[in-house]
């Protein structure tokens, strides 16, 4: 079954608790896990920033919102216990416990207060992407994110596509040393500058002390990449006695050409469009900060009691 949102966790993490005992937070997560019938693979299904699996984060928040209810108490750092609240909720046998079902806690109530929240059937939340609805307050951010981060390299792929050609040269120069090689800007400037050597548009040091030489083939196409290209740049390579390069391109390649270079000696990177715009937005190439928001967690030490 799908992963269930943070509210479909409450009652169950409620029911998981109701022995009385102190329950770590983990095993709470593998119980839910377990009653859910998730699979492996949706159990380790992360978040975006990889920081947190999906399922870790949505029985967190199902703790948290039931915590601010009272129906639950944290007894010490990771760990969850129910209150006398809690197994009085338990005793009416609710069919569901969600958000609205917690608005009738004064503290909960005070909770939503405090983080400028609206009611779940308010314009602003009804007008939220379909996809968003019963999202974790981190998931929600998360997916905002990545839908600008994917709007963005968009934009930047279009803009690259109708530049001079010149212009993709510096871009893939300019990525490369902001991803660590070529040494200094000037030297993999003129490395990448000369064109046309038998397949070869330019090469590039590995490392700041040139310790190996990475070639390159920059093509800025709009057709899919096949194999026979990386074949006549594998042997480029082979005339130029090179071990290492980078294939990179404003298009794609085929399944065949990706299958190629897993399969040769040689170690050749193939680096597509969207690969290239995510790149450039992770390296700063192209790119200005807007905004900038920190997101923090408590500190939960800080508050215990030695």
């Amino acid at each position: 079954m799908p992963i269930p949102d943070y509210q479909s966790c409450m009652l169950p993490l409620l029911r998981y608790a109701s022995d009385g005992a102190d329950h770590a937070l983990k095993e709470a997560v593998a119980a839910l896990a377990e009653e859910f019938r998730l699979t492996e693979e949706e159990k380790s299904e992360y978040l975006p920033s990889g920081q947190q699996t999906v399922i870790q984060n949505r029985v967190a928040w199902a703790r948290t919102y039931m915590k601010k209810a009272g129906l639950l108490a944290s007894p010490r750092r990771g760990f969850l216990s129910i209150t006398d609240r809690g197994q009085s909720v338990l005793r009416e046998n609710p069919s569901a416990i969600d958000v609205a079902f917690l608005e009738r806690f004064p503290e909960f109530i005070e909770f939503k207060a405090l983080r400028h929240e609206k009611d779940e059937e308010s314009p602003a939340v009804a007008a939220a992407p379909a996809r968003d609805i019963g999202k974790t307050p981190h998931e929600a951010l998360e997916s905002a994110y990545d839908r600008l981060r994917s709007e963005l390299a968009a934009e930047i792929l279009s803009t690259i596509k109708v530049s001079e050609p010149a212009l993709f040269e510096e871009i893939v120069v300019d990525l490369l040393v902001k991803m660590g090689y070529g040494g200094s800007r000037k030297d993999a400037g003129q490395a990448i500058g000369r064109r046309g050597d038998e397949g070869i548009d330019g090469i590039i040091k590995e490392d700041r002390l040139g310790l190996d030489i990475i070639y390159i083939q920059a093509k800025r196409w709009e057709a899919t990449v096949g194999r026979p290209e990386i074949q006549k740049f594998a042997g480029a390579l082979d005339g130029q006695r090179a071990r290492k390069g980078i294939f990179i391109t404003t298009s794609d390649f085929s399944r065949d050409a990706e299958d190629y270079v897993s399969r040769i000696d040689k170690k050749i990177i193939l680096i597509d469009g969207q690969t290239m715009t995510r790149l450039m937005i992770d390296f700063g190439v192209g790119v200005t900060p807007v905004s900038t928001y920190e997101v923090k967690k408590i500190d939960s030490d800080y508050f215990e009691t030695s």
